[in-house]
């Protein structure tokens, strides 16, 4: 059967905006993304916005680099500094979100949440590393967060 050429374009283009629409699916693998529940935004395009916090990972605890939140866009930089793989997981006020994939040892990748007041965990959700006391607990006061990055110094929970 032949084709017309109006026809065989319109079906490059359909097939084109179907690639597209796989793609934007499967998301941004490179540097972590949003999970699910509305306390999650959709994956950053590279840039952190709002308040910036480092989580550092390692056997088994969480370090991380504020101990004050404000309500407001956070991307959290989840650093894997231990031997083993671990992972980021945030719970708290209309939803939870997680890492897009886990981090090899010396991997790292942002984590973007719209933290809302209230009570919130972080933790590792990789093979039980939570009950092995990787897990810190947080309290979100009322406001909107500036662009900085919380406190200089490390504070473990």
């Amino acid at each position: 059967m032949a084709v017309t050429p109006g026809r065989g374009g319109a079906a490059a283009g359909a097939c084109a905006l179907a690639l597209a629409a796989v793609l934007t699916a499967c998301g941004n693998s490179g540097s972590g993304g949003a999970g699910t529940g509305s306390a999650a935004t959709p994956p950053q395009a590279g840039k952190a916005a709002g308040t910036t916090v480092t989580v550092r990972l390692t056997e088994y605890k969480l370090t991380l680099s504020s101990k004050t939140f404000k309500a407001g866009d956070h991307t959290f930089v989840a650093e894997n500094g231990g031997h083993t793989v671990h992972s980021l997981e945030i719970e708290g006020p209309g939803g939870e979100t997680r890492l897009s994939h886990d981090l090899e040892p010396g991997q790292s990748a942002q984590l973007r949440v719209m933290l809302k007041k209230g009570s919130y965990e972080l933790y590792c959700p990789v093979d039980g590393h939570k009950g092995l006391g990787m897990k810190a607990d947080i309290t979100v006061g009322g406001g909107t967060s500036g662009g900085g990055g919380g406190s200089s110094g490390s504070s473990s929970y």
